[in-house]
């Protein structure tokens, strides 16, 4: 790995001290350290939010293909089956 795909630019946030200190205390449950801790948590919400405004454009024809499978029964699979005639878990004894 070159030196340049290791390099890492500095983010500087101002933060209250309790913030600073949950976010600590959730790093160190996670068995991360904050900075860490921090990326994977903005990095995540950034996926999100940008997930979330996403959008996809089909045809006619894919878009009635696509409510006929929304609007077709479950094929009855073994494990459907199974899973139907299982006791849930409030049930069992």
């Amino acid at each position: 790995m070159t030196a340049d795909a290791r390099k890492r630019d500095t983010l500087n946030i101002r933060i209250r001290p309790e913030e600073r200190d949950l976010i600590d205390r959730a790093a160190r449950a996670r068995g991360k350290n904050r900075t860490d801790f921090i990326l994977d948590a903005a990095r995540e919400a950034a996926e999100d939010a940008l997930l979330d405004r996403t959008l996809v454009s089909v045809g006619p024809d894919a878009y009635a293909a696509f409510l006929a499978r929304l609007d077709a029964p479950a094929a009855p699979t073994a494990r459907l089956l199974r899973t139907m005639r299982a006791l849930p878990p409030w049930d069992e004894a």
